[in-house]
Order: structure tokens, then sequence, then C-alpha cells
């Protein structure tokens, strides 16, 4: 018999949202909106879908290993050197790559409660020993992780926005922090709903810190809608990621993914587009969320975090949902059992979800017998 690792047995898998055709299939509906897993709702940057149909020719050549012109017009695009990036298959494999590369032995692996889940399970999966500090008020608790810092923390892991909780920690809060981080501890700080966030004047530009312990992660799997295609990028001192290149399978991130990028970065209009729909969207989300009494998490992504009385009437408020062809994101297994995510739509997703929203809270709140005054 094969023996597997303890680790690896006690080992929780990433889960995703569920999938359309899922539902569809076990409730037999013709009508259903997804909005669990921050997808764009305009969909992919209409520059890369053509530049997809102009590769598909080239699909039996395999991809420059370096990623040469997607690393270039990334360097262009954010004013870094080529040898300052890496890519890969979405930030889930960068982060797995950062892991394996800087971690061994008896290390610990820093970070928070309510954070990532991806994370988590590229933490566990290596064995390593995961350090979680609670959130404060959903927000990162940055005082408390710079006290919880020990001779064996390797790396400190950061997400601003966070996710599933849509808050985001300041500069000044981020320069203290980093402030108190000794040289020989990596922070991994990940940006994937930057786009959303960069508009605040409080909100800490990673690619404005030059550190030798520290690498920021991008992604276009978000604002840009290349989800399907799995891209993601990361920035850090030339010899950090010089070793990163070590790890990183040879010939990601695909083809199509590379071509689709480049041309989703060009597509700035596509961008304008996505944020304002967003704005909208999660605007008439809040003033029908406060309408009906449902407790939120104050935002700077693409994405709500809604709050319920108990673990019991999240996972029912979630299930009635689903029954109505509603998907949302039950955040249980990021370490808020009480939680629901849901992020912006098209503006008839947004109805469609409010209606849906509109007819399941009340009622659950007369099922569990709950009263908005209490």
């Amino acid at each position: 018999m094969i023996k597997i690792p303890k680790h690896i047995q006690n080992l929780q898998p990433y889960k995703a949202g569920k999938p359309i055709d899922e539902l569809a299939r076990e409730k037999g509906l013709t009508k259903i909106v997804k909005l669990a897993s921050n997808e764009n709702p305009l969909g992919p940057s209409p520059k890369a879908v053509e530049v997809i149909k102009k590769s598909l020719d080239e699909l039996h050549r395999y991809t420059n290993p370096s990623a040469y012109k997607l690393v270039n017009a990334i360097a262009k695009k954010y004013n870094k050197k080529p040898s300052q990036i890496v890519t890969g298959s979405g930030s889930d494999s960068l982060l797995q790559y950062i892991v394996t590369t800087f971690s061994e032995g008896d290390n610990e692996l820093l970070t928070s409660q309510g954070t990532f889940i991806g994370w988590y399970v590229n933490v566990n999966k290596y064995g390593f020993k995961s350090v979680k500090v609670p959130l404060k008020n959903y927000h990162f608790d940055l005082v408390e992780i710079s006290n919880r810092i020990s001779s064996k923390t390797k790396i400190i892991y950061l997400a601003n926005p966070n996710n599933p909780t849509g808050t985001m920690f300041t500069k000044d809060e981020f320069d203290s922090f980093l402030s108190k981080v000794p040289e020989n501890v990596l922070v991994v700080l990940d940006e994937a709903y930057t786009v959303y966030a960069e508009d605040n004047r409080d909100y800490p530009n990673g690619l404005e810190y030059e550190k030798e312990n520290l690498i920021v992660l991008r992604t276009l799997s978000k604002a840009y809608g290349l989800a399907g295609l799995r891209i993601g990028f990361a920035f850090g001192p030339e010899n950090l990621i010089k070793e990163l290149y070590k790890v990183k399978l040879p010939f990601e991130p695909n083809h199509l993914a590379q071509e689709a990028a480049i041309a989703a970065f060009e597509d700035d209009e596509f961008l304008k587009r996505t944020v304002e729909l967003n704005r909208k969207s999660l605007t008439k989300m809040i003033e029908k969320f406060n309408e009906l009494g449902i407790e939120q998490v104050p935002t700077a992504a693409n994405f709500i975090l809604l709050i319920f009385p108990s673990e019991e009437f999240t996972f029912d408020f979630n299930e009635e949902c689903l029954n109505k062809g509603l998907i949302l994101r039950h955040v249980k297994t990021f370490g808020i059992p009480n939680g629901i995510r849901i992020n912006s739509g098209t503006m008839e997703e947004t109805d469609f979800a409010l209606n849906v929203i509109g007819e399941v809270y009340p009622a659950l709140l007369e099922k569990h017998k709950i009263s908005l005054n209490t």
C-alpha cells in the first residue's frame, strides 16, 4: 500500500465557487446568475479575444519559457526591468513557487485568519506550519502580525485588498509594518484587486516599493476578465525572481494566455468600463442590503462580504439562493463561517441577485426567529 503523508491526508483542497452548469444539472434551472468568484461581468477584453483568434494556428508550438514578449510588455507598462518579473498560471501557481522556493524545514509562514484560501492550501500541501493572526474588524491586523514574527518566520502573506473581506490597509499602515519586518523575512503582497482600489488616495501601490524582501503579485483574472486562461505575474528583486524561474513550469503561462494578456494591457477603455460598472453594481447592492438590514463589510474590491447571525443561517441563505439560481460564495473555508461573498455583476445580474436576496433574507429571518432589532 502506498503511504500518503499525513499533511496530505489532512489537506483540505481548494474549493472553487459552484460552476453554472453544475447548478443547472442539480436544480434543472434555466436562469442562473453567478456572482461567486469575483469574475468580470463584462467578460474578457475584446482586444484579448481578437488576438486569441489570430493565435489559434500557433498552438502546436511551445511557448518561450521566459515568456519574453509578455514579460517585456509588463515591464514597459509598469516601468520595471524584465529581470524583476516572472509570470505564471495565475496567482495560485506563483504562490506555490514562492512557498517551495523560499521555505524549508521548520519554517513558519505567517498570515491572517480570513484571507485567500489559495495561500492556506499552498502552505498546507507542503507541510509547513501556518501561523494565522485573527482579523481585526475584518481587516488585516498588521500590528499583531508584526508582533508574531519569530526566528522561524520565513514568509508573511498579505492581500490588499483582502479576499474575501474586501478590506484594505493604508500606505501609512503598510510602511509602519515593513519597518518592523526583518530583512530575512519575505513579504508577499497579493494585489489581485488593485485595479478597484488604486483610486483610493491611501492605497499603497506595491510597485512603488523597492525592497529586497518584498514580492508583489498581480493577476489578469479579475479586472481584465481572463480568469479562464489563468495568468498572473510577480514583481520582486532580481535575485529572488531568478530563483523562482528555477522552480516554475517551463511553458507557462500557455501561449493563448500570453498573447491575450499583452492585448488586454492595451485595452484601457475596457478597464475603464469595468471599474465604472463595478461602482454602479456595488452601489446598488449596498443600498439594497442597507434597506434589508444585512450587515456588510466596507469594500475596496469588486465584491462585498455579507455577515449573517450564525453559520447555520449563512448555510441556509446560500442554499436558498442556489435554489433560486443565484450562486454566491460561502466563505467558511476562508475562515469566516458566517460570511457570504457576492461580487459585482451587470446591472441585469445585479437586479436578479437583489430580487432573490430580497425574497430569501426576510424569509430566513422569520424561519430562524430573528428580529432585525435583536
